[in-house]
């Protein structure tokens, strides 16, 4: 069986994982990884792959099926635009770009050459996540009436060394509150409108480290989302989910998701409901689901696979990272102004 020629261009944390999990993909044969620094050149000695400097050179020397793009935010859609044009189908990173326009550039760019394009969040992969679908597919919420969800944790003073995330757009809404959008968005459907304030007290920093988010979705339901990179809490996809290793997992729940036949929670996957009469004053029931844990980035990998060839759609499309990046700057943008934003249908 001939593998799939696939290379990485970025080799920092994410890329380094996404770089592993190619590594144990049986379907992906790893070519080549593009990145300046000296560890990206060690890590491509140490893993037995060509390494190049920069993406042109890897491009037109190795002509890959698929490129994973793991660069910083700002490069996304330059980087996956000369992927598609070089003729690879496309694994980039969330978000998708930086600005709703270059996130538009790479959709065109997919449709003009009929490669596919995949956007990197992980959650959607991940089987607690699959089963939450599925379970307010099958109506077992009802009509989605509101959610609740919490993205709080303390970040040490030396994530703060590097420049660029003490400055506007380095913080917590584009960093971390766009995963918990996506996740939302994929759970209750498309968001109309946002409201947002932002706060910096406590660093002092350009960068907000604290944001509370009122969501309107276009189902009718509401939500609301907090976030703070600043407070010493374990309410958060990160620690309570067990995706990454490098974060302890806490037995806590970080999302609350209510309808009119049921609530659930996640990550533990608790369901509510009333098994005969109906209201605050009769009992209601808990039911809860326990998976086997599963790795969401090597089932991106898997996915991106099979979307090269043909055989699956992206779970996250270009398009739909790119709905997920408007959302998210939209909150950014309702913080700024003080004022609701409200999204084109």
């Amino acid at each position: 069986m001939s593998r799939i020629p696939i290379a990485v261009i970025g080799a920092g944390l994410i890329g380094r994982t996404h770089i592993d999990r190619a590594l144990r993909e049986p379907k992906f044969e790893l070519v080549a990884i593009a990145d300046p620094s000296d560890d990206g050149r060690a890590l491509a000695e140490g893993v037995g792959v060509r390494w190049f400097a920069d993406a042109g050179a890897l491009l037109a020397a190795t002509r890959p099926r698929g490129a994973i793009v793991a660069t910083p935010n700002a490069t996304h859609a330059d980087l996956a635009v000369r992927c598609l044009e070089a003729g690879a189908a496309v694994f980039v990173e969330k978000p998708v770009a930086d600005t709703v326009a270059d996130a538009r550039r790479v959709c065109t760019a997919a449709a003009a050459t009929r490669l596919p394009v995949m956007v990197g969040h992980q959650r959607r992969h991940n089987p607690i996540v699959r089963r939450a679908k599925d379970m307010i597919t099958a109506g077992m919420l009802g009509r989605p009436v509101c959610l609740t969800a919490m993205a709080t944790w303390y970040k040490p003073p030396e994530y703060f060394d590097t420049t660029w995330r003490r400055e506007k757009g380095g913080g917590p809404i584009l960093i971390n509150l766009i995963h918990d959008v996506d996740l939302l968005r994929f759970l209750f459907g498309d968001i109309a409108a946002v409201q947002a304030i932002a706060s910096h007290a406590v660093r002092g920093l350009a960068v907000e480290d604290t944001v509370a988010v009122l969501l309107q979705f276009r189902n009718g339901a509401v939500g609301t989302v907090t976030v703070s990179d600043t407070a010493v809490a374990p309410w958060n996809w990160d620690l309570a989910a067990g995706e990454a290793e490098r974060f302890p997992r806490q037995d806590v729940n970080s999302h609350f998701l209510s309808g009119t036949e049921g609530s659930l929670t996640l990550p533990r996957l608790e369901y509510w409901h009333y098994r005969g009469n109906r209201g605050w004053h009769d009992e209601i029931t808990q039911a809860r689901t326990a998976l086997h844990l599963g790795d969401p980035f090597a089932e991106q990998m898997r996915q991106f696979a099979a979307v090269i060839e043909g055989r699956e759609e992206p779970l996250c499309s270009g398009e739909d990272g790119m709905r997920s990046l408007e959302a998210t700057l939209a909150v950014r943008a309702a913080a700024d102004s003080g004022k609701p934003v409200t999204l084109a249908a």
